[in-house]
């Protein structure tokens, strides 16, 4: 392809050779997922990267554990189990001593996410151009439209959460957070947040290690809370509160 095309263009189009052995580790937290926590693993297989799976059943009680038990087999598959729910951030902290892969990612056991963008937001990172990528939401055109309470709401956080933490963000609250290992074994000790406030804490931590950022657009499909989605009101005044503990307050 790049005789073809060319470096520039290659680069452009995320076209790039994986190293060598490489590994990349997805975090997948499930709860209530029985009816697309399979489908979402397969869209990852269909990916092609080579891939250690680790779900993380926080608790649930629609039979999802039961949906995905059988694959306990599978060599790239990991699965972790918790009692009873506790939250995102507790499935996302439980699962990264797990990880064995050379790059981290966080997925949704949900439809909302597509794994096919995982090269392009490999790429910085792969190149030594960034340390730690995010998948943006918003800022491009090629993406489904969300309600506008949901755009206007993130964006507030967002807006908080950029200067609170000193990094000019345009989707913090965003799943598809991206890095080495490394990274997030050097704050898994120190991550404390149990539900979505893992978002800006995780970010918060990052910043003070002067890590590189990146920021890639994202493909995305707005979920409706009679499909399942999670993430309510306390969640939002959570994430103002971790905001000013995290960001401001350092803590």
């Amino acid at each position: 392809m790049q005789q073809l095309l060319g470096a520039d263009v290659c680069r452009r189009l995320a076209i790039y050779d994986l190293p060598d052995k490489f590994l990349l580790s997805v975090i997948v937290p499930v709860y209530n997922e029985s009816k697309t926590v399979s489908i979402v693993i397969d869209r990852l297989r269909q990916t092609g990267l080579p891939l250690q799976i680790v779900l993380v059943d926080d608790g649930s009680v629609d039979g999802t554990f039961d949906a995905i038990s059988h694959l306990q087999t599978d060599p790239d598959i990991t699965i972790l189990q918790h009692a009873k729910n506790r939250g995102k951030g507790a499935a996302i902290r439980s699962a990264i001593s797990e990880t064995t892969g050379d790059v981290i990612v966080i997925q949704d056991a949900d439809q909302e996410y597509d794994p096919n963008d995982f090269r392009l937001l490999l790429q910085p990172i792969i190149e030594n151009r960034a340390d730690i990528v995010y998948g943006t939401r918003y800022g491009h055109s090629d993406r489904q439209l969300s309600p506008w309470w949901h755009q206007a709401v993130n964006g507030f956080i967002t807006l908080l959460a950029s200067i609170a933490i000193g990094r000019r963000f345009s989707d913090i609250e965003t799943c598809y957070k991206m890095a080495r290992r490394e990274h997030f074994l050097a704050i898994a000790d120190q991550l404390k947040e149990d539900r979505f406030g893992i978002e800006i804490e995780i970010s918060a931590r990052w910043a003070r290690r002067n890590l590189r950022f990146s920021e890639r657009p994202i493909q995305y499909h707005h979920r409706w809370y009679d499909e399942g989605k999670k993430i309510g009101w306390r969640d939002g005044v959570r994430a103002l509160w971790c905001i000013g503990k995290y960001g401001l307050f350092r803590r």
